[in-house]
């Protein structure tokens, strides 16, 4: 029997010109020579499990997206030295200060120690490195909102000081236990401007 389409119940449609945005950044991906590490120290710091895996290639994930990171698995790879171009870091956000706090004593016992830890103004980070040097960067927001967050790029404290200052995690850990409020945590300390870093890794 042949099949009739039916083109008058068809309604025509145009593609909007005007540019779209993203709804979602999805997921990234590494080439590693060393994918068990990885897999582990992603598995470890970020609480990812693994959905899919082949002599290819590991998907992770930590949420209902399908995978947040994708493992390429290759061997003889390079490390990338202070001269080479490309990432500096990728960044999580944790719910409030107390989920970052304990997520750095949680794998500082399990032997994973920060590259380093500033308050940016508008966020406090905490910064790793992963088996192969990538840089990976743990973060609260300072403030309630996104668009309080987002003003405080525009202000004369952050244009001079875009960095921020570093802070002791410990310190912190023993304020935050102590009962110290939420927006005394979330202060930034006194302190000089925190240096750039160029190295693999770079926090900026």
């Amino acid at each position: 029997m042949d099949t009739v389409i039916d083109t008058a119940s068809r309604r025509r449609r145009t593609l909007d010109p005007k540019p779209a945005t993203p709804v979602l950044f999805a997921h990234f991906v590494l080439r590693s020579s060393k994918i068990q590490p990885m897999i582990d120290w992603y598995s470890m710091v970020l609480n990812m499990h693994v959905v899919q895996r082949t002599d290819y290639i590991c998907f992770l994930t930590y949420d209902d997206e399908h995978h947040r990171l994708g493992i390429v698995n290759l061997a003889g790879l390079k490390a990338p030295d202070a001269g080479t171009s490309g990432l500096a870091h990728v960044a999580y956000t944790f719910a409030d200060i107390g989920a970052l706090l304990s997520t750095w004593r949680r794998v500082k016992a399990l032997g994973v120690a920060p590259a380093r830890c500033i308050h940016h103004g508008p966020t406090v980070s905490i910064y790793y490195r992963d088996p192969d040097g990538n840089g990976v960067e743990l973060q609260v927001d300072r403030y309630a909102t996104k668009e309080a967050t987002a003003a405080y790029f525009q202000t004369p404290e952050f244009i001079k000081n875009p960095i921020g200052v570093a802070f002791d995690p410990e310190a912190l850990v023993r304020a935050y236990e102590s009962g110290a409020a939420e927006d005394d945590l979330l202060a930034m300390p006194d302190g000089p401007p925190a240096a750039p870093q160029s190295a693999p890794g770079a926090q900026a």
